[in-house]
């Protein structure tokens, strides 16, 4: 059974060590925002966020002062910076025609067949709908190199009239790909959507083996040229969204929303704050505190999802067992400021004031909901200073741990139908 409470923020954070629940918030309708995300400047030096000892101080600088657009930029600007700092060579937008995949990659065993949460998502009733669906696989380059091309999958109802709709980007977890996504595509094509998804570094297409992915993690913390676990697929996003706002006439670009699902949630999560054009914003299981699980002994649910890489450098640096110093260097090579500048208490609110909706379950130990006081408070204290409160909608099911379920399906699709149709 789910429990609803409808409670303001400040009292949730209160209850999170004792309670579990489902938070639900208001929102009404919202204001695009859009600034430039291409701009060169140095990396600013920014304290390690410290959540134990220093909760009160940081509530009091982030949610005490507004979060306003220079804060916002800068900090967008210094992630750029890194994003740019590990590319293969930077090259004009491209696209280069592909194919349907008949047999697509999945990096885990047993084979997923069928996800009846996927399939829960609400669509459209409509006569010969198979026949009425136009299906567009393509790459898109957007950088030299081998993982520069990036494969994408795009579902839309065909149409006579040149009328713009509103475009949502799907985003897979770990180990899956863009097809897996297949029935989120159809349904939201349905209801008039353009549906699009792509595969993430090292996955799907972009896989040429099994162990594809954990092998370029490997590869990243010993080389460190390489940014597999998040980065580099935001900067995938960047360019797909360049894409999307520019060279489609069937898209309306004040209009494009984005969601994803674990890996898929965090790359929506970081996809928004790195590139406004990313108006409405899902992330489901994904949003977490990396440096609150750090200093609070909650990082191995996380670990063990990419376990290979911490225990090549448990062996590297001399340690018998994985321990917080492990980790901690390990996130700082293979994604630099992740634990520290660019952590959710950072990020997650400068995507206001686009309409952002986060939702975890409760139980999840990978995205433990305690390690979310401090970003929580400094992402309400954000809109409710840009005037927009309603904007924000934090979703916490009752019981549920590491796991996409029908309820979060039908939140996300509530909530992008509200700010995008």
């Amino acid at each position: 059974m789910l429990l609803v409470y409808r409670l303001p923020i400040k009292t949730i954070v209160s209850l999170v060590a004792i309670t579990t629940f489902c938070y639900v918030r208001p929102s009404v309708q919202y204001t695009h925002a859009r600034d430039s995300a291409c701009v060169r400047q140095s990396p600013r030096k920014t304290p390690v966020y410290k959540y134990p000892s220093q909760i009160n101080c940081q509530v009091t600088e982030f949610a005490g002062t507004k979060m306003e657009a220079p804060y916002s930029e800068k900090l967008r600007s210094e992630f750029l910076q890194v994003l740019r700092s590990r590319r293969c060579g930077e090259v004009p937008l491209c696209v280069e025609l592909g194919k349907p995949v008949t047999n697509p990659m999945y990096q885990e065993t047993p084979r997923p067949l069928f996800s009846k949460t996927m399939e829960s998502c609400p669509k459209e009733k409509i006569k010969n709908f198979k026949e009425q669906l136009r299906e567009e696989n393509f790459y898109l380059i957007t950088e030299a190199g081998e993982q520069g091309r990036l494969p994408v999958l795009i579902l839309s109802l065909k149409e006579e009239n040149n009328v713009r709709r509103p475009a949502i980007v799907f985003l897979h977890s770990t180990n899956k790909c863009k097809e897996w996504l297949r029935p989120l595509l159809e349904a939201y094509a349905s209801r008039g959507y353009v549906a699009v998804a792509i595969d993430s570094r090292y996955h799907g297409e972009r896989a040429n083996k099994f162990t594809a992915y954990q092998e370029a993690l490997i590869s990243s913390w010993k080389k460190g040229d390489t940014m597999p676990f998040i980065f580099d697929t935001v900067w995938d996003l960047i360019k797909l969204a360049d894409y999307l706002t520019t060279q489609r006439k069937d898209i309306d670009p004040s209009k494009l929303g984005i969601t994803g699902e674990s890996l898929g949630g965090m790359h929506a999560w970081f996809g928004a704050f790195a590139d406004t054009r990313y108006s409405v914003v899902v992330p489901i299981i994904g949003v977490q505190g990396f440096r609150w699980a750090v200093d609070n002994d909650k990082w191995q649910a996380r670990v063990d999802s990419i376990k290979p890489v911490f225990e090549e450098a448990c062996i590297d640096l001399g340690k018998k067992k994985i321990d917080k110093e492990v980790v901690e260097k390990v996130w700082n090579r293979i994604a630099p400021g992740l634990a520290s500048q660019f952590d959710s208490p950072y990020t997650v609110p400068t995507i206001f004031p686009r309409p952002l909706l986060i939702v975890n379950g409760a139980e999840d130990p990978r995205c433990p909901i305690a390690g979310l006081k401090t970003p929580l408070l400094a992402t309400e204290k954000a809109y409710k200073d840009a005037q927009c409160p309603e904007k924000f909608k934090l979703v916490v099911q009752e019981g549920i741990g590491h796991q996409m379920t029908p309820f979060m399906v039908k939140e996300a699709s509530d909530w992008l139908d509200k700010f995008l149709k």
